[in-house]
């Protein structure tokens, strides 16, 4: 005699109840190496120039702590599945940034440099401990307020009018040290270029997610490669225009390339076409030749490139920054001389911001420069990996964007200060002096996270009938 029982289990899913894992724990512990390495270095420093830890080793290192901390609370509470290797490899940079900067405030050198020019000397670590302070902010207040980066989406051609106001502002305000790349208003001063680098990516990102059906069609094939149609060209010729006209009125060179680059990449990545690589390769060689034909600055930029130890170069200049450069770096060799043990101050009042990446070549020598070039690639590689993960297209081209506009700022800046290429005024992201570029860059790790997270959180389970969820088992 059989008898039947039916009873009721919960429909449970294998991978619904292990879930996608957050790895928050995992950029934790990356985080506590993030803080100790540059702690570390802080106090090499203060060994090597005094012969002893540095008297303020432990508020250094809480404070660089504290903002870790900040961060890593934040996106554990509002992107809990946002890539774990980002935030630690941004601090790492930032620390390290912290630690060189202050090595250079405890030079002679530069202290004397500063009272003969501005009458005293002002430590400048402080004040990127600070201006660090506020990108770990507005790092937060991004990833709090920004709940979906496809809401930037709705905002593409007002970006666009915001991104132009801050591109052309600074034609309206003196020049510095031959470029027109700061806004002044009173003791305030912003640099608009580095956070139009941002807003530019989002109207990219938004205009190409629409055209990208029309400029991926071709209307011939030459060599190999298809030839966009001619009106197609339109877009690239106006952003071609747009880049000449910056470096003209504000021969601000890293900008050019950077706008420019930064678009010819997101338009590849839309269109999968390498015609565009090579007509974008083909159109900034033309502008660039053209403008420095005319453009005295960039003249002079070029001509400090190709002979930098030239004496006739550096009395036409006024400086010998290039030159002291490259013998910067040729005296670190392999292993470097030591923090706090090099002469790169040589290089003058830009020893901190532009020419900060001379310091990281001559004190920790080749491998210091290869091992700040692998966490720059890294943060790059997660930015990337982020667009490939991305579940919409809008996501996908402004992962690559942002990432592509990071890649191409470290390029202008160690090719300009390695001699490859011809200096551009730009910062190096996160390591050099100044506050809008650690604000812009901290800003844009806060949107790859932010889109990283939505790549990574788990689907949502579709809702099913409560009767489906029991089943019946029938004993004998």
């Amino acid at each position: 005699m059989s008898s039947t029982h039916t009873t009721h289990t919960a429909h449970t899913s294998t991978i619904g109840s292990i879930g996608t894992p957050s790895r928050r724990n995992t950029e934790l512990a990356l985080l506590v190496f993030a803080v100790v390495i540059p702690v570390f270095a802080y106090a090499n420093v203060g060994l090597a120039i005094n012969d002893s830890v540095p008297p303020g080793l432990l508020s250094y290192g809480l404070g660089l702590g504290l903002l870790a901390g900040v961060g890593h609370l934040v996106v554990r509470k509002f992107a809990p599945y946002a890539d774990p290797l980002l935030l630690p490899l941004a601090t790492l940079m930032n620390g390290l940034g912290l630690v060189v900067i202050w090595r250079l405030d405890q030079s002679p050198r530069l202290q004397q440099r500063a009272e003969d020019l501005f009458g005293a000397f002002s430590p400048d670590a402080p004040k990127q401990l600070m201006y660090s302070a506020l990108g770990i902010a507005f790092f937060a207040v991004i990833l709090i307020v920004l709940k979906d980066h496809r809401i930037l989406q709705r905002y593409t051609y007002i970006s666009m009018v915001v991104a132009l106001v801050l591109l052309v502002a600074p034609v309206f305000f003196p020049a510095v040290n031959g470029a027109k790349i700061w806004i002044s208003i009173g003791g305030f001063t912003i640099q608009p270029g580095e956070f139009a680098k941002i807003i530019i990516a989002i109207f990219f990102s938004g205009y190409l997610m629409v055209k990208r059906d029309a400029l991926a069609l071709a209307s011939r094939r030459f060599m190999g490669l298809y030839l966009p149609r001619g009106r197609d060209l339109g877009p690239i010729i106006t952003v071609w225009a747009m880049s000449l006209l910056i470096l003209v009125f504000e021969t601000d060179l890293g900008t050019s390339l950077l706008f420019f680059g930064m678009f010819v990449v997101v338009l590849y990545v839309a269109t999968e076409r390498t015609s565009w690589i090579v007509f974008g390769l083909l159109m900034s060689a033309v502008g660039a030749v053209g403008v420095a034909s005319f453009e005295p600055h960039v003249q002079s930029r070029v001509a400090a490139w190709l002979h930098p130890f030239s004496d006739k170069v550096i009395a036409q200049t006024g400086s010998d920054q290039v030159a002291q450069s490259l013998m910067a770096f040729g005296s670190g060799g392999v292993l470097g001389t030591g923090l706090g043990q090099g002469n790169s101050d040589l290089i003058g009042f830009a020893a901190n911001s532009d020419f900060i990446f001379a310091t990281f070549g001559e004190e920790l020598g080749l491998a210091g420069v290869m091992a700040v070039l692998l966490i720059y690639g890294l943060i790059v590689e997660r930015g990337i990996r982020t667009a490939l993960a991305a579940r919409d297209p809008f996501g996908k081209l402004l992962a690559v964007g942002l990432s592509s506009a990071f890649a191409i700022q470290v390029f202008v800046v160690g090719g300009g200060v390695m001699g490859l290429i011809p200096l551009s005024g730009m910062t190096m992201p996160f390591v050099a002096y100044g506050g809008s570029s650690v604000i812009a860059n901290w800003a844009l790790i806060g949107i790859l996270i932010r889109i990283s997270d939505t790549a990574r959180r788990p689907a949502p389970t579709p809702a099913t009938n409560p009767d489906a969820e029991m089943t019946q088992v029938v004993r004998p």
